[in-house]
């Protein structure tokens, strides 16, 4: 249970339910009697990402995804206040995705300035990679910058996070009319001038942090091509532990999956000297004086 929450974070309980029953038909199609955790994570896939397509790449696209989702990844690993990372994929999605990462939202809801610019770094950190690697960036970045613009323009017209516009803000109103707005020409313009600015100088920023860590995408982007699917665990044996301490939800899902395996290998060496046991005491009775 404590794995599947952490899987789940944020989710209604009838997003739950549909992931319970999509990972009883992934186990009935293997024939098995009963669900595992394996086939709740995989349905939990395909419920974010969508389901598994046989949608055909070309070699050289799958290399771009990687390096992509790779970016992603390593910032994410190496900035304090980012998500930290659950699962990556380069498995191409149903929903048009080519690849996508999981990470596990902390469970906060007031966020500071630093903490937004971090989020920002991490999503334009795909295409930051593409260019360092390739020298080009490509389409991929679509929905990141959209999360980008998101983000930057509430930080400026809402959250009162910029000292040329100050401490105002100008929510948006759904209800309004095309063109109604309280605030003038010169005031929308600004606003414009400072998220753009914003935006090159996080730009900025992940371009170095990428060059920095270039070594450490490549060897996450190799993996994922040769694997497809990594998780926390592997992350971690290839450029070692995140540099900044994680939250004690995260931290506890990660010992409990880490652990899962050493668990079983625990139950196995204590039915191995069980078994040795008995057969010693059944030995020993023979020696009768």
């Amino acid at each position: 249970a404590g794995r599947l929450a952490a899987l789940t974070p944020g989710f209604a309980g009838a997003d739950i339910a549909n992931i319970c029953n999509e990972a009883a038909i992934i186990a009935a199609r293997k024939n098995k009697t009963v669900v595992e955790m394996e086939d709740f994570e995989k349905a939990t896939d395909r419920v974010i990402g969508g389901l598994e397509t046989n949608k055909l790449i070309s070699p050289e696209e799958l290399r771009v995804v990687a390096y992509h989702e790779a970016g992603h990844a390593v910032a994410g690993w190496n900035l304090e206040y980012a998500d930290p990372l659950l699962k990556v994929t380069i498995v191409p999605r149903g929903n048009g995705a080519l690849g996508f990462a999981q990470y596990l939202p902390k469970e906060i809801f007031l966020r500071s300035k630093q903490q937004l610019l971090d989020m920002v770094c991490m999503a334009l950190a795909g295409r930051a990679s593409e260019q360092i690697n390739f020298g080009r960036v490509t389409t991929g970045a679509s929905d990141d910058l959209k999360r980008v613009t998101q983000i930057l323009y509430q930080m400026v017209q809402v959250y009162g996070m910029n000292e040329t516009i100050g401490q105002v803000s100008f929510p948006k109103d759904n209800d309004a009319y095309p063109g109604d707005k309280i605030y003038g020409n010169a005031t929308a313009e600004a606003i414009d001038t400072e998220v753009k600015k914003l935006v090159e100088e996080a730009y900025e920023r992940t371009l170095k942090l990428v060059e920095d860590k270039k070594d450490q995408i490549k060897a996450v982007a190799e993996l994922l091509l040769e694997k497809e699917t990594i998780t926390h665990i592997d992350v971690a044996e290839l450029i070692g532990k995140r540099p900044y301490a994680s939250d004690k939800e995260y931290e506890e899902f990660i010992n409990i999956t880490w652990n899962k395996n050493d668990d079983n290998n625990t139950d196995e060496n204590n039915n191995n000297n069980n078994n040795n046991t008995e057969e010693e005491e059944e030995i020993n009775p023979n020696v009768i004086p």
